[in-house]
């Protein structure tokens, strides 16, 4: 059984405490029959599966209301479902991501368009912010975005775009040269069938999840499709992560609470010399530091989704901690697991073997860690 003493901690509220009761018990009676030899179709049956059971209404804003994104739902829901399948953790980040900036910064239209679709799970959306030779550095983008007449003209390259090749709906950012730099950056709302936008190459990775390169080709989108002002797309993409970096951390969390479950399992049921693993001191000192990592944790990332929900206009260093952090130690709490599994650890399918493949992704998307200790570091001096 998890761990779930952290849920009354005065972080949450009553309705955080029972949404992460019932979707632990959802998810476990739901994750485990999905098909996952086919990675595209196991992410479009989580997602029509999250959507039909009203699950993804968390990951976008309702355009019929006023309501906001609740970024401790959004960390206990990717935590939760990361415990229990990395996939499903994946299709459900990726709603909220890829529509975080027409949650955030759309029209009435964009948003009565594509948010109740992306909440009932019957379009997959994506965010292509990446590109080849710019990484991080978003603001050394080079996709370019021409006003012609009443459309703008996109040509360029994302690569790394998670759902490329599935995706209904992506949330572009190109240059419109308004200035040099972060300055001339603009986001568009860009459907997956417009003409001119091809999926160059379908990328394949250690834990299996729809990830493409796209090409831009004079891919004309009407003036309607611009997210925000014209220039404003480095503002709306850091606000977006803003939102979404803690939700990393909390995936980060569930795979490493996932972690110390399978080797508590296995320390307590595997035995040396008569006597079960568990009674070594070295073992306990392993399953210490493990619950160290997995609390300190837990207390940065709801630091950050506690703050950003009351109220703070940006948590940058707050998610940039949680990030860092959560994300470096789930890697060390996980391959602590696999040590203690011994051989069986790095047999292919089991638990956690497939736990650390899907744990690395975590320290490089959305920001790598190495960009964090930037970011941490520049706020501090600021302060």
């Amino acid at each position: 059984m998890p761990d779930t003493s952290f849920l009354s901690w005065p972080f949450f509220e009553d309705r955080h405490r029972a949404l992460a009761t019932g979707l632990d018990t959802w998810a476990a009676q739901h994750l485990a029959e999905i098909d996952h030899s086919d990675t595209d179709a196991a992410c479009r049956a989580i997602v029509s599966a999250l959507g039909k059971d009203g699950w993804l209404e968390h990951a976008a804003v309702d355009p019929t209301g006023t309501g906001t994104l609740d970024v401790r739902t959004l960390c206990l829901i990717r935590e939760t479902l990361a415990r229990h399948d990395g996939l499903a953790d994946f299709a459900f980040a990726m709603q909220g991501l890829g529509t975080g900036a027409i949650s955030l910064f759309g029209t009435d239209a964009q948003k009565q368009e594509w948010l109740p679709k992306v909440r009932n799970g019957t379009a997959i959306s994506a965010f292509a912010l990446t590109e080849p030779q710019s990484g991080s550095d978003v603001a050394n983008s080079t996709m370019t975005a021409t006003l012609d007449g009443d459309s703008y003209v996109l040509n360029g390259e994302k690569t790394w775009i998670s759902n490329g090749g599935i995706a209904d709906v992506y949330t572009v950012f190109a240059r419109t040269g308004e200035g040099p730099g972060a300055r001339g950056l603009s986001a568009f709302v860009v459907p997956a069938d417009t003409p001119g936008l091809d999926v160059i190459e379908r990328l394949e990775t250690i834990a299996p999840h729809p990830l493409a390169t796209l090409g831009f080709n004079d891919c004309r989108v009407p003036a309607s499709a611009l997210i925000g002002d014209s220039g404003s797309g480095f503002k709306i993409a850091m606000s977006v992560l803003d939102v979404f970096r803690s939700t990393v951390a909390a995936a980060a969390l569930g795979f490493a609470r996932r972690a110390l479950d399978e080797a508590l399992a296995r320390v307590t049921t595997r035995h040396v010399q008569g006597a079960p693993l568990f009674d070594l001191q070295m073992v306990q000192g392993h399953i210490a530091d493990m619950a160290v990592d997995i609390d300190a944790s837990a207390l940065l990332i709801y630091r950050a989704a506690w703050a950003k929900d009351n109220g703070a206009p940006r948590v940058t260093r707050e998610a940039a901690m949680a990030k860092l952090f959560s994300t470096d130690q789930a890697q060390k709490v996980i391959d602590r697991a696999v040590q203690l599994h011994g051989g069986d650890g790095v047999r292919s399918g089991e638990t956690v073997e497939k736990l650390y493949r899907e744990i690395r992704a975590l320290r490089i998307y959305e920001g790598a860690s190495d960009v964090q200790r930037v970011i941490i570091a520049r706020q501090t001096l600021g302060q």
